[in-house]
């Protein structure tokens, strides 16, 4: 018997203003998809990649690959996959692109292992395929893609992640201006030290954030959606930031900020007609720019990495089993 199944992991929204490399929340209908089989030897390999096919097949080059060796160091097992990918978030769109190629990696060949690891469990080794796309093992953006929800990485030494509470009829609308912005790079640009004072603000903030969100209280949530260290300095590598900012306020937005490391722009809202006026702001904005841009609406994904089909092949005859994903209008 040879079992392939099909996995998606959502691509995510990290740092989420004030929370940076520790916040992050999963979105609905946009993500990676792999398609993922055993193989009878040790080798892992990389088949094909839709949608961006200049990234790397080589599974010591892709974060595939490299979160998967991860999980089976791990298991201190040699085991073979072949591996097809359906890359559906752009590389250096701050949407957590290498973090959902990774959780979709290493949920697919748990499932096909039998699950020796939990969901949670999962974390650490899709942060191996973090650390190599942008030279930092962070999992702001892979614990969301894996566990679905809003994320807290309490503590990255041991590694904790906590599950957050959030309001159901919050949605997020991101804009995301066509140009790429490298983690790695953004990085780079960061101050290295912060006043006494900032560092206050913004833990504040982090505080009140997840203090809104565990209590549904939308004014609180908007209230703390300001990030004092970050945002100023990412901020001049996208385009039209601001005033895609001043848009997306004066449409009734609780806040916004940049997702993970941009040029991507979140905006968080207290239901989906807000949202919706959100994205007509941002179509506005950006097309009289001139500037190429994909704006979404999402709620928040409750579920993350999944298995939507699994196909079984046998001798004489094959079943297959399909799950179908659920789709936010």
């Amino acid at each position: 018997m040879n079992k392939s199944i099909k996995v998606f992991a959502p691509a995510t929204v990290a740092n989420v203003g004030p929370g940076f490399d520790v916040l992050g929340f999963a979105l609905n209908d946009i993500g990676d998809e792999l398609e993922v089989s055993m193989t009878s030897d040790d080798k892992i390999r990389i088949n094909k990649i839709e949608g961006y096919e200049d990234l790397p097949t080589d599974p010591g080059q892709n974060v595939v690959g490299i979160a998967i060796r991860a999980l089976l160091q791990e298991l201190n097992l040699d085991q073979g996959f072949e591996i097809t990918i359906k890359k559906r978030v752009m590389p250096g769109s701050g949407l957590g692109s290498s973090a959902s190629s990774s959780a979709a990696a290493v949920y697919a060949a748990n499932v096909l292992l039998g699950n020796p690891f939990s969901k949670r469990e999962l974390v650490k080794f899709a942060m191996e395929g973090e650390r190599a796309s942008s030279g930092k093992a962070h999992a702001d953006n892979v614990a969301p893609s894996l566990l679905g929800g809003f994320t807290l990485v309490r503590s990255y030494g041991p590694l904790d992640v906590v599950s957050l509470q959030y309001p159901k009829n919050m949605f997020a609308t991101v804009v995301h201006p066509q140009i790429e912005v490298k983690t790695a790079d953004s990085k780079r640009i960061l101050k290295k030290e912060v006043s006494l004072e900032v560092a206050i603000s913004q833990w504040g903030n982090v505080a009140g954030l997840v203090a809104g969100l565990a209590s549904g209280d939308f004014d609180l949530i908007g209230r703390s959606l300001e990030d004092h260290i970050i945002e100023p300095v990412r901020s001049v590598l996208i385009p039209g930031y601001a005033g895609a900012k001043h848009q997306a306020m004066a449409s009734g937005a609780l806040g916004c900020s940049i997702s993970g490391s941009g040029p991507s722009i979140f905006a968080l809202s207290e239901g989906k007609t807000t949202a919706k006026k959100i994205a007509k702001a941002f179509e506005g904005y950006y097309s009289e720019l001139n500037i190429d841009h994909r704006v979404y609406i999402s709620d928040i994904n409750p579920e993350g990495a999944k298995v939507v089909k699994v196909s079984d092949s046998v001798t004489g005859g094959s079943r297959k089993t399909e799950v179908r994903s659920r789709k936010v209008q």
